[in-house]
């Protein structure tokens, strides 16, 4: 492997046994770093840029006059074209607002939260924090009462910024929040019952256009406070899978080095931001993929145009805003796939023939290293442009995250968008990307990549579940990062952050897998590890990401524990797979019926164990039992996170008579 890895990795110190002592350290791997560009551990310092207010205010000298955030005018209940504000326009408001919190009695190091769906007072007030050394705390827009309450009060929010319409989330959580909350603000209206529950509580409450004219004229009053590098600009708080979410500090170093590392990175790949790009801003803000995106594009004097807050009208979104980076999630590209699959094969037998075969003849050119615009260009134009332009037609760059995204649908939006299609892993310890795969390199679907510039990664044996960092052939193990875009810590909870910050390693909890290329591979998950009664280990994530490819499964969850021998599984079965599967089986009725039905279960289980077996798992490693649930896997229902990862306690809970029902019927 080290021979192979000089393409993209650098090592920068050697692998180390296993401490010999009970309880010592598990062997590490060799330290890499990305093996493009300058190389260094840092970025090289930029005069005047210390903190993300910085990165801001020098776009704003740099291009007063672009066009920096839009929105969709409404007109008569219609969304019209997108209007848009200057980055000279947005700072004199964000000036004004900035002086407004400080008149509220809030100074550097005081807390402010920001409560609701991506807008562009949503950046406003950001930037207010960011001018005057106040750390932002986002608080996420789906989540409920309780959490609110929880984040109001642990991270001491002295003012609250909240969307009109989540107010009364926000009342829910008085008299208890008041201990340090004083001020809410809303990005709209506020009504007297609003109001007079408020002052009931002895707080103040603004509407957006009072608040920002209480600032009107104070400007000068509230000198910016200098800011520093080693400075927390915010605290985010991870969703986490189990118990509180956890507030983790992030500080301005954080943030300039990973737009330092996203800028090295498309140097490397012949790419760059351009001040004529456009971004769609739709993936929460208060998430730390979007917001690194976002100060990306600031960075450059780029442009951000907010969707309208309706999964269902995101598409229409983008085909009038007309975004060149478009950011997902793979919830979204599997939306997108699925919709694309059907449209061929609902086509007619000559168009779904003519896709087939421009699919075939691309995807092999690309395989033999073709860059995609170069793999079929005649087949672009005739079939593939018209994929294109249900992104808008000027896409050039499909970066996903926050989640694993399938094989299949990598490779079939590489094949079919004419657009780089690029997988990235990072936590938001890490400050959001710490490895991106490479452009038009097929070889490494599947992966996330190699390091990004200045980020340092290795891996640790895990020796429970059989991981061996220093093997010589697929080096295995959890995968620690270090260097400045790591976060300073959970707040409050040090006991935490010493668990996972050791020797300035993050340990990130996920097993990586070295390839021959030197990308890594996510196989696994350092927890979600559990026993059959045979006494036999189960590593479920990976067996997830394996069945996770069986057709017509779009989402699946395996459940096992030590008192039984097998493991079963609920299953979110593709609808028009399993619909299509229906009506040549004779199997009539709704989608939700379709999937209580005794041969769709058997049809699924078949599909599931073809592909367990084409990967050699083990006869304990295969299901035997399935319930297919029509609902996808949701928030609403607390089954995953805002990131899409599975809340496994969660999950039992809520479908724990279910699993005892397969376990008893197959007794």
């Amino acid at each position: 492997m080290a021979d192979a890895t000089r393409k993209y990795l650098v090592q920068v110190a050697e692998g180390r046994e296993a401490a010999p002592e009970e309880g010592g350290a598990p062997s590490a791997g060799p330290v890499y770093r990305c093996a493009a560009g300058s190389g260094g551990a840092s970025p090289p310092a930029v005069p005047g840029l210390e903190s993300c207010w910085d990165i801001f205010r020098l776009s704003v000298e740099k291009y007063p006059d672009n066009p920096m955030m839009g929105r969709r005018e409404i007109v008569d209940g219609k969304a019209g074209k997108y209007t848009w504000v200057t980055y000279k326009e947005v700072y004199d408001t964000v000036i004004k607002v900035g002086a407004s919190i400080r008149s509220c009695g809030i100074n550097k190091g005081g807390r402010c939260g920001i409560y609701g769906g991506n807008s562009p007072e949503w950046v406003v007030s950001m930037q207010a924090c960011n001018a005057h050394g106040i750390y932002c705390v986002p608080l996420y827009d789906t989540l409920g009462a309780g959490a609110i309450e929880f984040i109001l009060c642990h991270a001491e929010v002295e003012i609250a910024f909240v969307e009109e319409k989540k107010i009364g989330e926000v009342l829910k959580t008085l008299p208890n929040a008041t201990k340090f909350l004083k001020t809410i603000v809303s990005f709209g209206k506020v009504s007297p019952d609003e109001k007079e529950k408020v002052e009931q509580n002895g707080l103040s409450i603004y509407s957006w256009s009072e608040f920002v004219l209480k600032g009107d004229g104070a400007e000068e009053k509230y000198e910016l406070p200098p800011k520093d590098k080693a400075d927390i600009c915010t605290i985010m708080y991870t969703s986490g899978t189990t118990g509180d979410p956890k507030g983790v500090l992030i500080s301005n170093k954080s943030i300039i080095t990973i737009v330092s590392a996203v800028d090295e990175f498309l140097h490397n790949s012949n790419e760059q931001i351009r001040e004529d790009d456009v971004c769609i801003s739709y993936l929460p803000l208060a998430h730390i993929f979007d917001r690194v995106i976002e100060e990306v594009f600031i960075h450059h004097g780029a442009s951000i145009g907010f969707w309208r807050g309706d999964v269902k009208l995101l598409v229409e979104d983008i085909g009038e805003l007309k975004p060149t980076i478009f950011c997902a999630v793979p919830r979204v590209l599997d939306r997108i796939y699925g919709g694309l699959q059907d449209k061929v094969s609902t086509g007619g037998f000559l168009k779904k023939t003519l896709f087939n075969v421009a699919y075939k003849y691309k995807q092999g050119n690309m395989i033999k290293g073709s860059k995609h615009e170069d793999a079929a260009s005649i087949f672009d134009k005739l079939v593939f442009t018209k994929v294109k332009r249900g992104l808008g037609g000027r896409v050039r760059v499909i970066l996903s995250g926050a989640a694993p995204l399938s094989n299949h649908v990598e490779e079939f939006l590489r094949v079919v968008t004419c657009s780089h299609v690029l997988q990235g892993y990072g936590l938001t310890e890490t400050c959001a990307g710490s490895f991106v795969s490479l452009p038009n390199n097929m070889s490494m679907l599947g992966t996330v990549g190699p390091p990004v510039p200045y980020v340092e990664v290795r891996l640790e044996s895990v020796p429970e579940m059989g991981y061996d960092a220093l093997s010589k052939e697929s080096p295995r193990g959890e995968i620690c990062i270090r260097g400045d875009t790591l976060f300073s810590g959970y707040y409050k909870r040090e006991d935490l952050t010493k668990e996972v910050l050791v020797d300035g390693w993050f340990h990130t909890g996920d097993i990586g897998e070295w390839q021959h290329d030197g990308s890594m591979k996510i196989i696994d998950r350092k927890k979600n590890i559990f026993k059959l009664s045979q006494g036999e280990y189960v590593a479920v994530e990976n067996l997830e990401n394996i069945f996770g490819q069986a057709p017509n499964v779009d989402s699946i969850w395996v459940y096992g524990n030590s008192f039984e021998s097998c493991l079963v599984a609920v299953i979110n079965p593709n609808k028009q797979g399993l619909e299509r599967w229906a009506e040549s089986n004779g199997v009539s009725g709704d989608f939700a019926s379709i999937c209580g039905d005794a041969k769709a279960k058997e049809f699924i289980l078949e599909e599931l164990s073809k592909t367990g077996k084409e990967k050699k798992l083990k006869g304990f490693e295969m299901i035997r039992a399935v319930h297919l649930e029509p609902v996808l896997f949701d928030m609403e229902r607390d089954l995953i996170t805002p990131t899409y990862k599975k809340k496994r306690p969660q999950l039992l809970k809520y479908y724990q008579g279910i699993i005892d029902e397969m376990y008893k019927s197959m007794k």
